[in-house]
């Protein structure tokens, strides 16, 4: 089984840690690179499809 998501979230947390430590700021960066970091390795597992998500988002014409 693939681990791409596990690994996404803590490859995001590790750059959150690397652009800021410490307080509230640091707390918030944390939570957006851990789900941005998972969101890309379940895509990366094909367990979400982020291409048909933005496709939908932008709408179709």
């Amino acid at each position: 089984m693939k681990r791409n998501t596990l690994t996404g979230i803590l490859l995001g947390l590790a750059l959150a840690f690397a652009v800021i430590l410490g307080g509230w700021a640091g707390l918030a960066y944390a939570l957006i690179f851990a789900t941005v970091g998972g969101l890309v390795g379940a895509h990366l597992d094909r367990r979400i499809d982020l291409r048909a998500f933005f496709r939908d988002l932008g709408g179709r014409r």
